[in-house]
């Protein structure tokens, strides 16, 4: 098994390696790098659903998605998917999932099923070092504050995909909520310290107006993700491709620019835990 690191600012692509043929040694050596480089990337997988499962329990509980439709094979399983005949697509815009709730997901695995002829690609970010890459004074600022994050412009009754080709496909709408969280956490198995606010969820800063928050938020969202960051990372789907993300330390983006074409993916979502201050 081979760690190639050499694929942006964000992630480490594992080679050598068959997740639905995984050994116990090989599997802490992955979950060692999961927590350092935040995401793993696989190619040539050969992965049922139930090796989908398997692999996944291995990191703990799942959480069963509150939006997004089950799959016809489990309903841990769930569908990402673009039909031909939609315009809008599926986290569409810079996140980290399920930060809106008080016990944020640990992670995803995704894994792809039926892709477009081109694009489709999904870029990821890393949180953690673009903490580091902070000034002291800025940095000793962030720690004071906390931040909140919420579901309800996006799932809620009024929410943004209410008004798109995906409304009648997402289920739960109804279940929205808030939670507010650090905005520098310890990451909770490495402790060290990450950004923890994205474009998607984090509405404001606790105690702040939402004209104060946006100036800072925005400072905070252009500099991890932004065209001048080198925190990015862009990977291309194939046949057999298969991402492990850590939620706590990173965000993504899945990119809408296939119309007219289908994707499918199936994700799995990994139960976390309360997240400290760092």
């Amino acid at each position: 098994m081979e760690f190639d690191s050499k694929i942006g600012g964000c992630g480490v692509e594992v080679r050598g390696v068959q997740l639905a043929h995984l050994g116990d040694d090989d599997f802490v050596r992955l979950r060692e790098a999961f927590v350092r480089y935040g995401v793993l990337f696989f190619r040539e997988q050969t992965f049922a659903p139930d090796d989908h499962l398997t692999f996944a329990r291995r990191f703990g509980p799942i959480v069963v998605n509150k939006f997004f439709p089950e799959s016809e094979f489990d309903c841990e399983i769930a569908e990402v998917r673009k039909n031909a005949d939609q315009k809008m697509n599926i986290g569409g815009g810079w996140h980290a999932d399920h930060s809106y709730d008080p016990e944020p997901a640990l992670g995803s695995i995704l894994v792809a099923r039926e892709l477009p002829r081109q694009g489709g690609d999904t870029l990821f970010a890393q949180a953690a070092d673009a903490y580091e890459a902070l000034s002291d004074g800025l940095k000793t600022t962030l720690r004071t504050l906390r931040a909140v994050h919420s579901n309800r412009h996006i799932y809620g009754e009024d929410g943004f995909y209410r008004k798109t080709d995906l409304a009648e496909q997402l289920g739960g709408m109804d279940r929205v909520g808030d939670a507010t969280h650090p905005i520098v956490i310890a990451h909770p198995e490495s402790g060290r310290p990450v950004l923890y606010v994205n474009p998607g969820h984090t509405t404001q800063i606790e105690g702040w107006t939402v004209p104060e928050s946006r100036a800072l938020l925005d400072f905070l969202f252009d500099h991890v993700s932004g065209e001048a960051s080198s925190f990015t990372t862009r990977f291309e789907w194939e046949p057999g491709s298969i991402a492990v993300w850590d939620n706590r330390q990173t965000w993504h983006l899945a990119l809408n620019d296939y119309q007219g074409e289908a994707r499918l993916m199936h994700r799995i979502t990994l139960a976390g835990s309360p997240l400290a201050a760092a």
